[in-house]
């Protein structure tokens, strides 16, 4: 490795990197910059700093491999693939599809929009495993060049690992190429423009001071070149070190032609100019062997030399490109480019006509597989049936392992099919699968091309529920719905309409109460053609069951969610996936508890199955029915770990939707700064476009933001500002979802305060009408105490009575508090001090176990008011767990069941290191030294 100039404070970045892995941490580092600016250089240092004392696993992307799902990560992690056992089944398992040893994780459906993040995320977690597998007996560097070249599947889950890691003693470092002007000339690779590299710590490489590129320059330079070009490489290098390396080659050339004017040519193409020069130098068949060693992704010496013997090149002309530096073979029989933009210009000056006969003759090197397939493919001219097939079976293979790379897959297989419906049909896969991947851009005009091509009503249709999910995802809710809804019409089967309306649903939510009520107008319609057999039949008949009476709409018995879910498994659902809708419909009328029941039997599953993928949107449904339960300390470890599997997946609505539900717990707590940032991030989380969430639309979570703000100022004793945001909420366009109808209470309550009762007289009977609809205690309960505080004054003593009767029993602990406090201070009101006080102690007791800090004051200061004095807050086992962290919780809670550390790795996709690593944090925090004490503490 040369030495770096003018690198001090990078240097020290790398070095804090590996220190912190050899301490046990483990860390990850973006390095950023222009082509040429000293990336790779900075990798090499590290390399070398890191020494014996670390394992190095490291890889580079290549432009034609980024069409190869998992392609850079399985060159990146073979050096590990004899620990695969290690890893939890499931893990292992998506591992070992991904590269191409076993079949797809259980669940896997290709061509669906739900089944890709699962299996991303999966993947993303046994790489994590693998990593700190690798890391088990010493630290471990892994390093990734040209990360703007990997395929998209396999950064997707490097960058999934990148974010848990935490105590495994790796280091992980990524180069990244700048895009821009100075990015040189050719594509800028789709990935690295669009994935979600922000909040990795970076570090942006800029050019080397003019004394430090001086010297660099003086160390390599020709001892015959004169003054005047050594100005005027200085000039032109900008401090680009590979500018002060590699243009010296040319630098006597260069002078000779002093007629070009400097600047003419962007610095990268002026290197590639110099990497040409180079290379023209060399024989004829070392250029030949040199392009299919550009070509072939992996740098595997014996596929290379077999491709280039059919190009006329042997093992002794590789010798004349060893012997100038542009390329080393390491031990494991692999070929390493000088630095990634040789390898770049070798493929950009090589003719058409030339990349199409090496991509050939390297596939016919390869044998069987997908990258067999895919050279092939880069090599056709012309239609080839057999071809398109074998590029349809890779893409299906490439959805069923959770990678990227279907859509481009089945794009190509259709530009290969001979016949006009065949290639109509693999665009429409096409454009299913760009849905999938996130590519909505692309999905739209795929669909179009296909839709241009055919007169098929149920292609239309399909295209259709392509362009809806676009604009479901961009939050143009009503253009999706209404696309669903019209497909549905369409003359299609009626399985295939039920699942598109089943969607369309989704996004009439958002888009109304009206278009609501047409889409299960129109499903009861089609649930008289859908078969008894069919897995959406019985959810069909749940759906208007369960949300048309909280609609103010006649509907038929609303059977039990577990009747429901048990009627779709024996019809085969697809569980969890299938089942998660029923989850949410079933809190609409307020059954809680059955949520509850449902989504915590489903979670577990999904642990199991290693259907990642949906535990955000079941662990939102079940965070929501344990705070309606007043577990408010459940429902923070849950939606927890829920927002970090979201973001993790790029699902954008649950981000927007968990960090609005995360606000209303922060609200009842008092936490301001918490209820300020999660808020922020529920109104500003990107959808998959890149862009603000809906456009001009409301994030998702905007329902819950407006509760968790009016909460805020309701605790806080701001009622105008809490009236303001909670009638928005319960009268607006918002009012038929679950925090509309649940923040009626809170609603009345705020008003009230404010002395203007009829503000929420409207949102009242709405609610009067819903708790009559659900039928169950605690709701009536509610009601009751909104009528007790509306009026009219005699009458609020036995509301509040009888509200209080009915909550006992129900387990709302602080729903029942809130009710004892209002009536409590009603009768201090009333001049009952004695009467008020048992109220007011039960409601500030129960306050301060849940952590309920605004309401838990009130209560003190009402209780205080009556002329006693209130209790110190009680120090009880609750307040000692009230000093972890949510992720600390739930791993302590584990082990306090008898879990081993890979156990617990196992359900929280963690590292079974960083399970230690926080249960050893957590043992000083709970007044406890050994993990035998945590299950009296539980």
């Amino acid at each position: 490795m040369g030495m770096l100039y003018g690198r001090g404070q990078e240097q020290a970045a790398v070095g804090a990197l590996l220190d912190g892995a050899r301490g046990g941490r483990s860390g990850v580092l973006v390095l950023r910059g222009e082509p040429g600016i000293g990336k790779t250089a900075l990798l090499d240092h590290a390399v070398a700093a890191a020494g014996d004392g670390f394992r190095v696993v490291r890889a580079t992307g290549v432009e034609y491999e980024a069409e190869l799902p998992f392609a850079g990560l399985s060159l990146l992690l073979a050096p590990g693939l004899d620990r695969l056992a290690a890893l939890p089944g499931p893990q292992r398992r998506a591992l070992e599809a991904a590269f191409g040893l076993g079949e797809g994780p259980a669940g896997a459906s290709a061509g669906t929009s739900t089944a890709a993040p699962a299996d991303r995320l999966l993947t993303g977690l046994a790489v994590l495993g693998l990593l700190a597998e690798l890391a088990s007996e010493q630290p471990l560097l892994c390093i990734v060049d040209d990360v703007q070249w990997l395929d998209r599947a396999s950064l997707d889950a490097l960058l999934i690992a990148a974010r848990r890691l935490q105590a495994e003693g790796v280091a992980l470092l990524l180069a990244l190429r700048d895009a821009g002007p100075t990015a040189g000339a050719g594509p800028t690779g789709g990935a690295a423009e669009s994935l979600p590299l922000a909040g990795l710590p970076e570090l942006r490489l800029a050019g080397l001071a003019e004394a430090d590129a001086a010297r660099l320059l003086e160390s390599r330079a020709a001892p015959g070149l004169t003054g005047d070009v050594r100005r005027r490489l200085l000039a032109e290098a900008a401090g680009n070190p590979l500018a002060l390396t590699e243009l010296p080659v040319s630098a006597e050339r260069a002078a000779g032609e002093a007629a070009a004017a400097p600047g003419v040519l962007p610095l990268t193409s002026r290197l590639r100019i110099a990497f040409h020069g180079q290379v023209t130098g060399l024989p004829p068949a070392t250029q030949n062997l040199l392009l299919v060693a550009a070509a072939e992704e992996n740098g595997d010496l014996d596929v290379v030399l077999t491709a280039a013997a059919a190009l006329g090149a042997a093992a002794e002309h590789l010798t004349p490109a060893e012997e100038s530096g542009l390329v080393t073979v390491d031990a494991d029989r692999r070929i390493a480019f000088r630095h990634p933009l040789l390898r770049a210009a070798i493929l950009q000056r090589a003719p058409l006509r030339q990349r199409l006969a090496v991509h050939r003759a390297i596939g016919e090197a390869l044998g069987d597989g997908d990258r067999r397939t895919w050279h092939l493919a880069l090599a056709a001219t012309a239609p080839d049936a057999g071809l398109a097939d074998a590029l349809e079976r890779a893409a299906v293979r490439a959805e069923a392992r959770g990678g990227h790379g279907g859509a481009a897959a089945y794009e190509r297989a259709a530009r290969l099919t001979p016949d006009r419906d065949g290639a109509t049909r693999r665009l429409v896969l096409a454009a299913e699968a760009a849905t999938a991947e996130g590519k909505l851009a692309q999905a739209e005009a795929l669909a179009e091309r296909a839709g241009a091509r055919t007169d098929s009503v149920f292609v239309h249709a399909l295209l259709d529920h392509v362009r809806a999910t676009a604009h479901f995802w961009r939050g143009s809710y009503p253009a999706a719905y209404r696309l669903l809804l019209d497909a549905a019409a369409t003359d299609i089967e009626a399985p295939h309409a039920a699942r598109m309306l089943l969607q369309a649903f989704h996004a009439a939510w958002y888009a109304g109460e009206e278009p609501v009520v047409a889409v299960l107008d129109r499903l009861a319609d089609v649930l008289t053609a859908l078969p008894e057999g069919d897995p959406l039949t019985p959810l069909a008949r749940h759906l208007p069951a369960a949300v048309l009476p909280a609609l103010g709409h006649p509907a038929g018995p609303l059977p039990a969610a577990r009747d429901t879910a048990a009627a779709a498994r024996r019809a085969g659902a697809d569980t969890p996936r299938d089942l998660v809708q029923l989850c949410g419909v079933t809190l609409i009328l307020g059954r809680d508890a059955e949520t509850a029941e449902l989504a915590a039997e489903l979670v577990a599953e999904a642990r199991a199955k290693g259907a990642v993928g949906v535990l955000p949107t079941v662990q939102f449904f079940l965070a929501e029915a344990e705070l309606f339960h007043g577990r408010h300390r459940d429902a923070e470890v849950t939606a927890t770990e829920a927002l970090g599997l979201a973001r993790d997946t790029g699902q954008h609505q649950w981000v927007s939707q968990l960090s609005a539900l995360l606000a209303c717990l922060a609200a009842l707590a008092g936490d301001t700064a918490r209820v300020t940032a999660l808020t922020a991030t529920a109104r500003t989380a990107t959808a998959l476009t890149g862009g603000p969430s809906g456009g001009t639309a409301p994030a998702p979570g905007e329902p819950w933001t407006l509760w968790a703000l009016g909460l805020h100022d309701l605790g806080q004793g701001r009622a105008a500002d809490a009236a303001d945001r909670l009638q928005a909420l319960a009268t607006g366009p918002y009012r038929h979802h679950v925090s509309g109808t649940r923040a009626v209470p809170d609603l009345v309550e705020a008003v009230v305060r404010l002395g203007a009762p009829e503000r929420a007289a409207e949102a009242y009977e709405r609610f009067a009408r819903w708790a009559r609809a659900a039928a169950v205690p605690w709701a009536e309960a509610l009601r009751l105490r909104c009528q007790a505080l509306l009026g009219p004054d005699e009458l609020a003593e036995t509301a509040y009575r009888t509200a209080l009767d009915l909550h006992d029993g129900t387990h709302r602990p602080f729903e029942q508090a809130r009710t004892a406090l209002l009536y409590g201070e009603w009768l201090r009101r009333e001049r009952r001090r004695t009467d008020a006080r048992p109220q007011l102690r039960a409601a500030l007791e129960t306050f301060e176990l849940l952590g309920a800090h605004p309401w838990a004051d009130r209560a003190r200061t009402e209780l205080t008011a009556t002329g006693t004095t209130a209790p110190a807050p009680a120090d009880a086992p609750a307040g000692v767990l009230t000093a972890l962290t949510p992720q600390e919780l739930q791993i302590a809670r584990l082990a306090a069941q008898g879990l081993t550390n890979r156990d617990i790795a196992a359900q929280l996709f963690l590292s079974p290191r960083t399970v230690g690593h926080h249960l050893y944090k957590a043992y000083p925090k709970l007044g406890i030294t050994s993990r035998t004490d945590l299950a009296t503490l539980f």
